[in-house]
C-alpha cells in the first residue's frame, strides 16, 4: 500500500481525537468555564450532530476544488478552531469552536477516504479506507488517553493547542508529500440518485443500525462491566484498552475482507459476525476471562462495518460513490446518537444486563437491510453470489 495513505491516517486521528477528548476532561472544562458537567456534555454532542450535517456539505462546498487544496484549507480551519478553543473566554465562544472543529473534521475525515482511494491500486481500495478508518480507532486508543495526561499536565485549554499543534504538523507533512489529484471527477455529487438506489439506500441503513447496536452497549460499557461483572477501577482501563486494541485492527480487517471477498459479500458476513459476537456476550459474562475474548471480537467487527459499507458503496454505486461516501459519514454519527440515546433510555427502565439483547435486536435489523442490499445489488450486476 502506498506508504502515503499512512499520512492522512494522521489527520483521522487528530480528527478523531478532537471529537472524542471532552469526555476525558469534561470536569476540567466545567470546572474552568463554570458550567454544569450536563452542559459541558453537550460539547461533544454538538460535534457530533455537526459533523453529521456538515459531511454531505463539505461534499458540495468542495466540488470544484483541488482535492488536496480542499484537504490542506480544512486542516487549517481545524488549527484555528483548536487555537479559538484554547483562547475561549466562555462557554459559548468553546461552543461555536467545536462547531467549527467539527464540521472542519467531517471535511478532512470524507477527502482522506476519497484521496486515499486515489494513492492505491483498485483491488487495495477497501483496505485504503479501513487504514483511514483505523485513525479514528486509533484515536480511542492512544489520542484520548494522550489528552487526559496532557490535561493534568497543563490543563484542558493546553489539550487544544496540542491539537493545533499536531495538526500543523500534519498539514505540513501532507502538503509536501501527497501529490494533487485534481477536482473531482464526477461533477456535482448526485444524493438524490444515490438515495433512489435501494440497494445503496440498505447499505446506508447497515451503517445506522449496528452503530445504533454497538453504542447501545459500548457507550455503557463501564456501568455494565461494573453491574454484571463487578469490574472496577484498574480492570476497566484494561477493558477499555483491549477493546480499542482490538477495534484498531477492525478498521484494516474490514477494509481487507471487503478486497479479499468482496464488498457485497463483506456487506453481509461482517453483520452476521458481529451479531454473533453480541449474543455471545451474556453468556461470556460470567468470568473476565471468557468475556475479554468476546468482548474483543465484539470489538473488532464494530470498526469493521465502515470500511465495508464504504467499499459496499463505492463498487456498487460508482456514479454516486462520492455522496455515499459523505453520507455514510454522517449515517456513522446518526448512528453513534441513536445508540447512545436508546441506551441510556434503556438503563432507565431496564436492568443494565439486557443492553446486549437491544444492541443485538438492532444488529440484527442491520443484517436484514445487509441482505436486502446484497440482493439488490446482485439483481444490478448480474451476479448469482
Amino acid at each position: 500500500m502506498d506508504r502515503r495513505v499512512l499520512l492522512l491516517v494522521l489527520a483521522t486521528f487528530v480528527t478523531g481525537t478532537a471529537e472524542n477528548i471532552v469526555i476525558g476532561i469534561l470536569p476540567d472544562i466545567a470546572g474552568g468555564l463554570g458550567v454544569s458537567i450536563g452542559l459541558a456534555g453537550q460539547l461533544t454532542a454538538v460535534f457530533s450532530i455537526t459533523f453529521a450535517l456538515a459531511a454531505p456539505a463539505a461534499l458540495l462546498l468542495t466540488a470544484r476544488l483541488e482535492r488536496k487544496a480542499a484537504f490542506v484549507a480544512a486542516l487549517a480551519a481545524f488549527v484555528l478552531c483548536n487555537l479559538l478553543a484554547a483562547a475561549s473566554p466562555g462557554y459559548g465562544v468553546l461552543f461555536v469552536a467545536r462547531v467549527g472543529m467539527a464540521a472542519a473534521s467531517a471535511t478532512i475525515a470524507l477527502l482522506a477516504t476519497m484521496l486515499a482511494t486515489e494513492l492505491v491500486d483498485e483491488s487495495m481500495k477497501g483496505r485504503a479506507i479501513g487504514v483511514i478508518f483505523m485513525g479514528v480507532s486509533g484515536s480511542l486508543v492512544l489520542g484520548v488517553p494522550i489528552g487526559m495526561l496532557v490535561c493534568s499536565l497543563a490543563g484542558w485549554r493546553s489539550v487544544f493547542l496540542a491539537l493545533a499543534a499536531l495538526a500543523v504538523v500534519v498539514l505540513i507533512v501532507c502538503r509536501l508529500k501527497v501529490p494533487d489529484v485534481g477536482a473531482r471527477r464526477q461533477g456535482t455529487p448526485d444524493y438524490l440518485a444515490h438515495l433512489r438506489s435501494r440497494p445503496l439506500v440498505c447499505a446506508q441503513l447497515v451503517s445506522i443500525l449496528m452503530i445504533s447496536g454497538h453504542f447501545v452497549l459500548f457507550a455503557y460499557l463501564a456501568p455494565y462491566l461494573g453491574g454484571v461483572l463487578g469490574i472496577a477501577g484498574t480492570g476497566i482501563v484494561l477493558a477499555f484498552i483491549a477493546f480499542g486494541v482490538a477495534g484498531v485492527s477492525g478498521g484494516y480487517l474490514g477494509g481487507l475482507t471487503a478486497d479479499k471477498l468482496t464488498p457485497r459479500r463483506a456487506i453481509v458476513l461482517v453483520p452476521l459476525g458481529y451479531l454473533t459476537a453480541l449474543m455471545l456476550i451474556p453468556l461470556a459474562a460470567g468470568t473476565s476471562l471468557s468475556f475479554f475474548p468476546v468482548m474483543m471480537v465484539w470489538a473488532c467487527l464494530s470498526w469493521m462495518i465502515s470500511p465495508a459499507v464504504q467499499s459496499f458503496l463505492i463498487a456498487m454505486g460508482p456514479d454516486t460513490a462520492e455522496a455515499g461516501v459523505s453520507l455514510n459519514l454522517s449515517a456513522m454519527h446518526i448512528g453513534v446518537g441513536l445508540g447512545t440515546a436508546l441506551g441510556g433510555v434503556a438503563v432507565e427502565l431496564v436492568p443494565i444486563s439486557s443492553l446486549p439483547g437491544i444492541g443485538a435486536i438492532l444488529a440484527a435489523m442491520a443484517l436484514m437491510m445487509a441482505m436486502l442490499a446484497y440482493r439488490g445489488a446482485g439483481r444490478r450486476t448480474g451476479l448469482a453470489v
